[in-house]
C-alpha cells in the first residue's frame, strides 16, 4: 500500500513508517512544518520517500493519513484528487475540555483515530467514526544501567509549554534529585529555572538520547496535559523506572510495579529520592516497566491494528 503522511510527530511517525508499506512524506524547500521530508534524527527505513510538494500529483497514493486540520486542504491542493483518508488525533483537547468539539466532528466521511482512550473520552467527536489505536514503539533494547543518580526528562519546547509540560514543577523535583532534560528548544532552561546543576541537551539523535537516558537512575514525566508522551513508553522499554503525574493516559500506561504515579508532587519527589538511594529497587521497577511497555505497546500490535483499518479504508469506493 502507498501511504501519504506528513512528518509531524517524530516518534509516532517513526513507529508508523516501520510497517510493511511504502510511505510518501511531502517536502517543501524550507523543510518547514508542512514539508519536513525524511527525519534526520530518527531511524527511518528506505521505504519512506520524500517527494516535493509540487510533484505529489504524479504519485500513486492509496491512502492519506492526516494529523492536522489544514492538511485536508493541503491534500486537495497538492494531490489534486480524492483518495481514502484517515485522520489521527495525537493531542488532548484544549479550552472548555468537556465541551471541546473535534474539527472533524461534523463529518462522517473520514475515520478519526485517537491514540489513547483518554482522548476518545475527552474529545467530542460528533458524527466522526471513531477508532482507538494505541501507540506502538520500536524496542531500543534493555539499555538501562542507572549508574547516574540523576533523573532523565524528555520535553519539547519546555519554556513555551510551561504548565502543559510541567516545566514549572522541575525546581521542586530538582530539590530531590539532579535532572537532565532532552528535547527541542531546551537550551537555556537551567539558567531560566535557576538550576545550574541541570543538564540541557537539544536535538540529540534518538539512539544516542536513549543510550544517555538509560544511564540515569529514573525517568521523570512531569506533563500535566498530554495525550501520552511516547518518551514515557520509550523510557519504560529501556528498562527505566518511571515517576509521572497521574494525569491523562499515564494512569493506564504505568502499572504500580513499574514506578510511581501521583497527583501529589510531594509523593513524586519522595519517589525520586527513593530511586536515587536504592539502585536495586530502581532496577527491579525498571524491569517491570519494560515488561509492561512491551506487552501493551508492541510494534507488532500497533501495525496489526493500523493495517486492519487502512485495508478497510482503502477498499471503500472512491
Amino acid at each position: 500500500m502507498r501511504i501519504l503522511i506528513w512528518h509531524v510527530h517524530g516518534s509516532w511517525t517513526t513507529s508508523f513508517v516501520h510497517g510493511r508499506h511504502d510511505y510518501i512524506v511531502p517536502l517543501t524547500p524550507d523543510r518547514g512544518p508542512d514539508g519536513r521530508g525524511r527525519a534526520r534524527t530518527y531511524p527511518w527505513p528506505d521505504t519512506v520517500r520524500e517527494v516535493p510538494f509540487d510533484r505529489l500529483r504524479d504519485e500513486e497514493v492509496d491512502v492519506a493519513v492526516l494529523q492536522r486540520p489544514h492538511e485536508i486542504e493541503l491534500l486537495g491542493r497538492w494531490l489534486g484528487r480524492r483518495v481514502p483518508t484517515v485522520y489521527v488525533e495525537h493531542n488532548t483537547p484544549k479550552g472548555d475540555v468537556p465541551a471541546t468539539r473535534h474539527p472533524l466532528a461534523g463529518r462522517d466521511d473520514i475515520p478519526l483515530v485517537h491514540v489513547t482512550h483518554f482522548n476518545a473520552l475527552m474529545w467530542d467527536s460528533g458524527r466522526a467514526p471513531v477508532h482507538v489505536i494505541e501507540h506502538g514503539v520500536l524496542d531500543p533494547g534493555e539499555l538501562y544501567t542507572g549508574e547516574l543518580a540523576r533523573a532523565g526528562v524528555v520535553v519539547n519546547e519546555p519554556i513555551r509549554r510551561t504548565r502543559v509540560a510541567g516545566t514549572d514543577l522541575l525546581p521542586r523535583f530538582a530539590a530531590a534529585i539532579p535532572l537532565d532534560v532532552y528535547g527541542m528548544k531546551v537550551t537555556g532552561l537551567p539558567q531560566r529555572l535557576g538550576l545550574p546543576g541541570m543538564g540541557a541537551y537539544e536535538d540529540v539523535p534518538q539512539a544516542r538520547m536513549h543510550a544517555e537516558l538509560a544511564r540515569r537512575r529514573v525517568y521523570l514525566h512531569p506533563y500535566r496535559w498530554t495525550s501520552l508522551g511516547l518518551s514515557l513508553i520509550e523510557a519504560m522499554t529501556l528498562g527505566m523506572p518511571v515517576v509521572a503525574l497521574a494525569t491523562t493516559e499515564a494512569t493506564e500506561a504505568v502499572p504500580p510495579e513499574a514506578g510511581v504515579i501521583s497527583t501529589r508532587v510531594e509523593t513524586l519527589t519522595e519517589a525520586l529520592r527513593a530511586f536515587a538511594a536504592d539502585p536495586d529497587y530502581a532496577r527491579q521497577c525498571g524491569k517491570s516497566a519494560r515488561a509492561a511497555a512491551l506487552s501493551r505497546y508492541s510494534l507488532s500490535r500497533f501495525h496489526s491494528d493500523w493495517d486492519a483499518l487502512l485495508t478497510e479504508v482503502a477498499a471503500r469506493p472512491r
